[in-house]
């Protein structure tokens, strides 16, 4: 197990992780950190409201997301990776998850399932 700092919101913090999964952990906390900046001035006084209004944001982008119908597939001559969609999905999800629950942690209340 390891830990990672990672900065979210001008607060940093620490996070456990699976060995060699600390360069995923930085870079979603960069994608919650780029999507508080996006709130800008709807930022509230409380931190804990403001990192779950970015999880409920990152998480609506998800079930988006989910939601649109699947592209057509490309002729095999094109060399483009696909994109596993259903597993940045599921990543996502875990995010918000962690974030959920540090701000109930924050707030004292108890953590999401």
């Amino acid at each position: 197990m390891s830990e990672v700092r990672v900065t979210v919101g001008d607060r940093k913090y620490t996070v456990a992780c699976g060995d060699g999964q600390e360069e995923r952990i930085e870079f979603l906390a960069g994608l919650v950190d780029d999507k508080l900046t996006a709130m800008g001035g709807n930022l509230t006084s409380n931190e804990a409201k403001n990192l779950l209004f970015a999880s409920l944001m990152l998480a609506d982008e998800v079930d988006e997301a989910r939601s649109k119908p699947a592209p057509s597939p490309e002729p095999a001559a094109s060399a483009q990776p696909q994109i596993d969609n259903s597993a940045i999905a599921a990543r996502l999800e875990r995010l918000a998850t962690a974030f959920e629950n540090a701000a109930s942690a924050l707030e004292g209340g108890p953590a999401a399932p």
